[in-house]
């Protein structure tokens, strides 16, 4: 899948291997980090929006996408964070805007804290920060993460990913079922079929919990903090208030009419955001 304005490029770590990530546009640095079983290409729609006011750098987190999977890899939030930091600091980027979604928002949040210095702003689009996440979506969706999750048959659960049932669960997470593109669903699939791709995804499930030990460290950020959230996102809104609490300089919008992605649906809404 091309995105027009961008190229692909491959980033070398030591815990992860190569680390692929799309770049284009000019001016300042901002980095986008996607969703649970998602890549660089859940950007799609944002990334023309804002190439003329931002250089960006969309990262394949470790073991998705395109990026290498490392057998025996941690998925684990602080692990994740460390491909964050890795990206920032190998290419030297400093004044970053960080904008993640979901999983990516904690990352945002996480790295953030770690690197006062060089990220200006954090916008956290529909963070996946508590209890419960994709498996709010519906029933079929909770049945299948707590069948892939579970031993024994969770790794051969992995490895099944039926199309109509890809496209059920993540239409579990939109306001507006259309927003999920049939080449982008396939592109997500094929990606899925890589060789220890199943093995990722069940580890990436499996440590959603320190997602949500990581909220611990979101008052540590310095720079200003935009909260969005999806009005029909997977989170409560007890979920929303209790990171109001946490970070009550931070600016916050509601999107009406609006789920967990939307970066699928509603991308106009993120570029405001980052403007």
């Amino acid at each position: 899948m091309i995105i027009p304005g961008t190229s692909s490029h491959f980033l070398e770590t030591a815990a992860h291997g190569r680390l692929r990530y799309l770049s284009g546009g000019s001016g300042a640095p901002l980095v986008l980090l996607h969703t649970v079983r998602t890549q660089a290409e859940h950007f799609r729609h944002l990334i023309p929006l804002v190439q003329q006011r931002y250089t960006v750098y969309a990262l394949d987190l470790p073991g998705m996408g395109h990026s290498e999977i490392v057998p025996g890899a941690s998925y684990d939030e602080p692990a994740m964070r460390d491909a964050v930091k890795a990206l920032v600091t190998h290419l030297d980027l400093h004044d970053v805007t960080l904008l993640g979604e979901s999983m990516g928002a904690v990352l945002a949040l996480t790295a953030a804290a770690d690197l006062p210095n060089r990220v200006r702003r954090v916008v956290a689009v529909n963070a996946y920060d508590y209890a419960g996440g994709i498996a709010r979506s519906s029933l079929l969706a909770r049945l299948i993460i707590s069948g892939v999750v579970a031993p024994g048959v969770g790794p051969l659960l992995a490895r099944l990913e039926p199309k109509p049932v890809m496209r059920a669960v993540l239409s579990g997470g939109l306001a507006d079922p259309a927003a999920l593109r049939e080449d982008y669903l396939d592109e997500l699939l094929s990606v899925g079929r890589h060789p220890g791709y199943s093995t990722v995804a069940r580890a990436v499930y499996r440590n959603l919990p320190s997602l949500i030990a990581a909220r611990a460290r979101y008052p540590e950020v310095t720079a200003p903090i935009h909260l969005v959230y999806g009005e029909r996102d997977w989170s409560r809104p007890s979920d929303r208030q209790a990171n109001r609490h946490l970070l009550p300089d931070a600016e916050f919008t509601q999107v009406p009419n609006a789920g967990h992605f939307l970066a699928l649906e509603r991308p106009d809404v993120l570029l405001e955001a980052v403007k």
